[in-house]
């Protein structure tokens, strides 16, 4: 497994020939021939390993490891490996004890070099929690919750699967609740690259000043409040796959940005001066009309072309309809076993007015229905009073007003359009707001006046 590696010995024939050996087995290494000059070089960018010399003309290697413990919370830092001369093995061990990972007692083969650099930059990534999705990697495309047997769910799935033999960008479509998620997912899992990361950022739940640092990282003191280097996301999918979900929500710097990953695959963290090269596959989803975006001037034409290489669009539930009954199934199972309820059976009638309801909030929607109905149900049936409680649009209802109560019809409306432009929005109040032409205040009002409700 390639890594990213700091290697810092003062002498230079140690530094050109375990280099050389490093950088032939894949990995990207920086050399090192001072104790300060490492200090600099981990302030300003993050390594998966630190192979570091005890023995330094300024400063002991032992002392870095030291300053390094104190200065960087524990997830922050690399894996390190100590070499250390013949009987300077107590301080191997105290650098141990600091959290270096094994020591390496000069002279030592190459061979012995590699093998220990290759454990530790996979226990270090393993820690870190990058191979977080390995106990799926041998799932079918089913169990990622891709629950279906119409034929928009079977093309879907097997344009999928075609698409995961690849290693080429994705951009997936579709309105909110259609499983986006699921489906990068299961490209990942069938992919060649299914034992590395797959890495998920919400571009939407990110404030936009933060996402920059998020994505491609920051060293030590780039901007008020670093007070560690911080590895990106994509840093982290190195490998694997990043999927970048609402993608339309990002700004036009950080278009640039990304603009250029694409193109070059590399970087610049925030603060570096060094170029960072990845190798990432990008997926990437959004429930908007990039090209209408494009045209207004807020999304970048080379971005959305070079997101756009290979365009899935995931159906809405309304035009998969012989679905639904499946996933009532699948739900109510889901959530009986869950809530450690009896399996109920649905009220007659039930379910054909949730195959008939339009579902704008689609497959997400249909589940925090179903969710709500067992938590809801006494008995041993899924009652439409269950289902359809807590001021939900039923299929009757979506076809005319709920009453003649004028006070009533006006709630009956306000809510209505709330969580439409929320479902639509996907979930962004900013977005939402704007959608029915008011301010994120007045929204604000509405969601607490109807905060059991919504």
């Amino acid at each position: 497994m390639p890594g990213t590696i700091l290697l810092a010995d003062d002498e230079e024939k140690i530094l050109k020939t375990l280099g050389r050996a490093l950088r032939d087995e894949g990995h990207d290494v920086v050399t090192s021939a001072s104790a300060r000059e490492t200090e600099r070089l981990l302030a300003e960018r993050t390594f998966d390993l630190l192979i570091i010399d005890y023995l330094m003309p300024d400063k002991s290697g032992l002392d870095v490891i030291r300053d390094l413990a104190a200065s960087f919370a524990e997830a922050e830092r690399p894996a390190i490996v100590m070499m250390t001369a013949h009987g300077s093995i107590e301080s191997a061990v105290e650098a141990m004890k600091l959290g270096a990972r094994d020591y390496l007692q000069k002279p030592f083969e190459v061979d012995e070099l590699l093998v220990t650099a290759r454990r530790a930059i996979e226990d270090q990534r393993a820690r870190l929690g990058l191979r977080y999705l390995l106990s799926e990697r041998d799932a079918e495309f089913g169990h990622y919750g891709i629950v279906g047997n119409s034929r928009a769910v079977r093309e879907l799935l097997a344009r999928a699967e075609r698409v995961a033999a690849s290693k080429s960008t994705v951009l997936l479509t579709g309105e909110t609740g259609t499983g986006k998620e699921l489906v990068a997912r299961a490209i990942h899992a069938r992919s060649a690259q299914h034992d590395m990361p797959l890495i998920k950022v919400n571009c939407a739940a990110i404030p936009e000043t933060l996402l920059e640092s998020e994505l491609f990282g920051h060293t030590r003191g780039a901007f008020t409040g670093a007070a560690t280097s911080k590895k990106g996301r994509f840093a982290l999918a190195d490998g694997g796959t990043i999927f970048l979900d609402e993608i339309a929500t990002i700004s036009q710097a950080v278009q640039a940005k990304l603009l250029r990953v694409l193109q070059d695959r590399e970087f610049e963290p925030l603060g570096a001066e060094r170029t960072q090269r990845v190798d990432v596959r990008v997926i990437a989803a959004t429930n908007r009309d990039l090209r209408q975006m494009v045209a207004e001037g807020r999304f970048q034409e080379d971005l959305f072309y070079r997101l756009n290489v290979i365009p899935i669009t995931l159906p809405p539930l309304r035009e998969r309809r012989e679905d639904i009954p499946l996933l009532v199934d699948h739900f109510v199972r889901r959530f009986s076993a869950a809530m450690g309820k009896p399996l109920p059976d649905v009220e007659p009638g039930v379910l054909d007015e949730l195959t008939r309801y339009d579902w704008p909030g689609n497959v997400r929607e249909l589940e925090n229905t179903i969710e709500r109905a067992v938590v809801l149900a006494t008995g041993p049936r899924l009652t439409r009073e269950a289902v359809w409680l807590m001021g939900a649009t039923t299929p009757a209802a979506s076809a005319g007003l709920p009453s003649l109560r004028l006070h009533q019809n006006v709630e009956w409306a306000e809510r209505e359009t709330i969580q439409r432009a929320l479902d639509r929005a996907g979930g962004v109040k900013k977005d939402a707001a704007e959608m029915m032409g008011i301010s994120q205040r007045a929204l604000s009002h509405y969601l607490l006046k109807y905060k059991d409700s919504l």
